[in-house]
C-alpha cells in the first residue's frame, strides 16, 4: 500500500515537516505500520521527531493515528484514513480529524492549517505517488 509501505518517498518533506523550521527539509519518515507503531521524521539533523502512534492497521482498508506533529504527545489529535475500491486501478482515500480541542487554544488555527495541509498531501504528494 503506497500511503503507508511508501509514506517517506511521497510526503512533501519539503513542504511539511518539523524540520522546515530550520528552513531545512527533513531526510526521510518513517513508519511502523502496526497498532503502537510510530510515525518518525528524521531531520535533516538526524533529529527525531514523533509525529504520532498507529492505533489500528487494516492493510487495505484503514489507518488511524493519534497524531500530533509539532505538538505535545500527550495531547493528540485523532486522525483515521479508510480507503476503499473505486475498481482495480482506482482508491478513494477519505481522511477525517478529530479531538481538536486538545490543541487547547490552538485548537481553532490548528484546524485551518492542518485542513489547508492535507489539500497539498492528499491531491497533490499522495494523487502524484498513485
Amino acid at each position: 500500500m503506497v500511503f503507508v509501505n511508501e509514506m517517506g518517498s511521497w510526503w512533501p518533506l519539503d513542504k511539511r515537516s518539523m524540520s522546515m523550521k530550520s528552513g531545512k527539509p527533513a531526510k526521510s519518515l518513517h513508519i511502523d505500520p502496526r497498532h503502537g507503531g510510530k510515525i518518525v521524521e528524521i531531520g535533516h539533523d538526524n533529529t527525531e521527531h514523533l509525529w504520532g502512534t498507529i492505533q489500528a492497521y487494516e492493510p487495505h482498508d484503514f489507518l488511524s493515528v493519534n497524531f500530533h506533529m509539532g505538538m505535545p504527545a500527550e495531547y493528540p489529535s485523532f486522525v483515521a484514513v479508510r480507503f476503499t475500491a473505486l475498481g482495480e486501478r482506482r482508491t478513494r482515500a477519505e481522511l477525517t480529524q478529530r479531538r481538536w480541542e486538545a490543541f487547547g487554544e490552538w485548537a481553532e488555527k490548528m484546524r485551518g492549517g492542518y485542513g489547508s495541509g492535507w489539500v497539498i498531501i492528499f491531491e497533490e504528494a499522495f494523487k502524484a505517488a498513485c
